[in-house]
């Protein structure tokens, strides 16, 4: 920004400048603000006149879409979609949690109040880099490794899709699936633990062929396909 009382531009930090961004409806943005998150989500880093300038160690990114809407909306390009870990599906709560919602509207509570001041923190600086260092440390066999890249293979060649799994995905693919046995109580990787989070790690990296989707079919059958097609090591 230009100081007219100094005569000198100064940085002014944006929003990404922080530990956990919020990208709300995300495919409302422009190409280049989509664009500018590039180097941040993948470097944790950003450039600015040539001045490289550090992020967080914390940082991350959430973002939501309305997938409902299309006027007004900018699909984000491919290279970005394969910087998000996961893809989450928010359907429709259930009648019952749709009920405890209309009460809870009746004795007045509303979402824009909350009171961030009863918020309390799930977990510390040091717990976090703690459990990073956990996931780290788990084992995975050669024989489970071969089971991973036999599935990103096989993304690669079928019929329906126009776009597999890239190497990214793959990295992203091991690692997550080391925390998912973290959580599951275990310091080795298990098939299970690979298949238990294809869907939220691919759905969003796969690409259905134009004329696969006009006959309906769905990238969530299309993996639960993949899997099934691949010998599970033993």
């Amino acid at each position: 920004i230009f100081d007219l009382n100094t005569r000198n531009f100064t940085l002014k930090k944006g929003p990404v400048f922080t530990e956990i961004l919020l990208a709300d409806e995300i495919n409302r943005t422009p190409p280049k603000t989509q664009a500018a998150l590039l180097e941040a989500m993948e470097e944790q880093q950003v450039t600015l006149d040539g001045e490289t300038l550090p992020l967080s160690e914390l940082f991350w990114v959430i973002a939501t879409q309305n997938s409902l809407e299309f006027e007004g909306t900018y699909p984000l390009p491919e290279a970005q979609l394969d910087r998000f870990l996961f893809k989450l599906v928010v359907d429709y709560p259930d009648a019952v949690a749709e009920k405890q919602m209309l009460l809870n509207t009746e004795k007045g509570f509303r979402g824009r109040r909350l009171d961030l001041e009863r918020l309390k923190p799930l977990a510390t600086v040091e717990q976090i880099f703690s459990a990073r260092q956990e996931v780290k440390a788990v084992q995975v066999d050669e024989k489970v490794l071969d089971y991973l890249l036999a599935l990103v293979q096989q993304t690669r060649q079928n019929p329906d899709l126009a776009l597999g799994a890239s190497p990214r995905a793959a990295v992203a693919w091991l690692q997550t699936s080391k925390a998912q046995a973290v959580l599951s109580g275990r310091d080795y990787v298990t098939p299970d633990d690979v298949k238990a989070i294809a869907l939220p790690l691919l759905r969003h990296r796969l690409i259905l062929k134009p004329e696969v989707q006009l006959d309906g079919l769905q990238i969530d059958s299309v993996i639960a396909s993949l899997l099934k097609q691949v010998p599970v090591p033993r």
